[in-house]
């Protein structure tokens, strides 16, 4: 395996040098990059120096170098992990052959989408999260933000490289409109739904690196499964980085609940907004919303889509070299949700066609974890309040309940009753301009936003008051002099 060359004009470890032509195509890609950077990504911040972590290796022990960078100059480079000694096709119809190094001439549509659709999320959340700077609750989370958005860049650019590596003239066609589609454009937009939402404040942005990230963490663990050794090697190193923006997220949840908790006591009441802070049943709503849309990005419960991945050795199962059965499951099932009358039962499915779903359920365990760590936080302060995942079925425009309403405990409502309660389920008008009310910046070294408590250490061991982004001007004063 190479070393990382940062002497480089792309940063990687797999001998660019070595193939001209890809080479060029990669540094012909760079500059169009570059200026959708400058146009779509943190706007008001790019001349400022920043503590971020940098990739220089990609050995699990000390991969990383943290320093300040202006974000423009970040070095994104082509990371992929270290090769698996006589890898295998762990799965499907060619269960136990070499790995493949090359696409296979009959998988090379299914994969290219499948590169194109993981690619195309990394560019849309930065473009999602682009104003958020200009209302940062301190320094430290300002730095992780940014963190996060050029670690998404650095995602795109692995996505990137296998199009221009391995599909020639339609993979150059296809990292060119990874740059030309935008998040919520009417005419261009992002190809999944969840990339298409606003961000527009922090609550929504802790939320959406705690439940979308995580879909990409699940979406990447099964890509990394993949036959085709170039996307398993590549999205076994983002896994690394990714692991990062769940942490922004779940951190960032936590701490608000921890203010939140912290005001109830201090002020023996449940409404905190009148001392600053965001109440529980508000955090409640915004949860709903983002983990019912992020549970669409798995897809239909039954896909043939995702069978003929499995079966072609393309995309996996979580950790699917864990599981002890075939790996082949062609005569196994699979419990699914699916309505009856005015309830929601669970029936056996091929397994094969239910992969969507068993995913869905890998991710929603995991979620809980994270709700079950919040809980603790409350539990703690002596509340006798708890957040709830909402029902798979709430709020869903995919899949089995895509034509139902389902409330959040998973009943199935006539449409009077969803509508009549739907402000009780889902964030009302008044609760984003509370929250956006609440989005002053705040960057004096040290210092937190009002309904946000500090974290308990800083970065890299760092102190919490650690100027972990330089700024000559207050924040958003240079967005606003252009």
């Amino acid at each position: 395996m190479a070393p990382i060359d940062y002497n480089e004009r792309i940063p990687n470890n797999v001998s660019l040098t070595e193939d001209r032509r890809l080479l060029r195509a990669l540094e012909d890609w760079q500059p169009k990059f570059l200026e959708w950077w400058h146009d779509m990504g943190p706007e008001g911040f790019q001349s400022r120096d920043v503590y971020l972590r940098t990739a220089v290796s990609v050995d699990a022990k000390g991969w990383a170098q943290f320093g300040y960078v202006k974000m423009p100059e970040y070095r994104w480079g082509i990371f992929l992990a270290e090769p698996e000694t006589d890898r295998r096709v762990n799965f499907g119809d060619h269960q136990g052959q070499a790995a493949w190094r090359d696409v296979p001439g009959e998988y090379r549509a299914t994969l290219r989408r499948l590169i194109v659709t993981q690619g195309d999320t990394e560019p849309a959340s930065v473009e999602q999260q682009r104003h958020l700077g200009r209302t940062c609750p301190s320094l430290y989370d300002l730095r992780n933000l940014f963190q996060v958005n050029v670690e998404e860049g650095r995602h795109l650019w692995a996505m990137v490289y296998l199009l221009d590596a391995h599909f020639g003239r339609d993979g150059r066609e296809e990292s060119e409109a990874l740059l030309q589609r935008r998040s919520g454009d009417r005419d261009k937009p992002r190809i999944l739904g969840a990339f298409n939402e606003r961000t527009p404040d922090w609550l929504s942005y802790f939320m959406f690196t705690f439940f979308t990230d995580r879909d990409g963490k699940y979406q990447l663990a099964s890509l990394a499964e993949s036959g085709f050794d170039p996307l398993s090697r590549t999205c076994r190193f983002m896994l690394t980085e990714e692991a990062h923006h769940m942490f922004v997220g779940e951190a960032g949840i936590g701490r608000i609940v921890q203010k939140t908790v912290e005001l109830m006591r201090e002020h023996r009441t449940d409404d905190v907004r009148r001392f600053g802070g965001i109440d529980l049943p508000t955090i409640q709503r915004y949860l709903n919303f983002h983990c019912s849309v992020s549970l669409d990005l798995f897809g239909s419960e039954i896909s043939t889509n995702a069978a003929n991945f499995y079966t072609a050795g393309l995309k996996g199962r979580f950790e699917e070299t864990k599981k002890t059965d075939d790996h082949v499951l062609r005569e196994a099932t699979y419990p699914v949700a699916r309505p009856a009358g005015d309830t929601i039962t669970l029936v056996g499915e091929p397994a094969l066609t239910a992969l969507n779903e068993r995913l869905r359920d890998d991710y929603v365990a995991d979620c809980q974890r994270g709700v079950d760590r919040w809980n603790a936080v409350i539990k703690k302060h002596g509340i006798d309040v708890e957040l709830r995942l909402p029902h798979r079925g709430f709020h869903r425009a995919i899949g089995n309940c895509a034509e139902l309403r389902v409330s959040p405990d998973g009943r199935v409502v006539s449409q009077a009753e969803w509508d009549a309660r739907r402000h009780e389920w889902l964030p009302t008008p008044d609760d984003q301009a509370y929250v956006a009310s609440l989005m002053v910046p705040v960057v004096e070294p040290g210092r937190f936003a009002g309904w946000i408590a500090p974290p308990a250490r800083g970065i890299n061991s760092q102190p919490v008051e650690f100027e972990y982004v330089k700024l000559s001007v207050r924040a958003g004063e240079e967005g606003r002099r252009g």
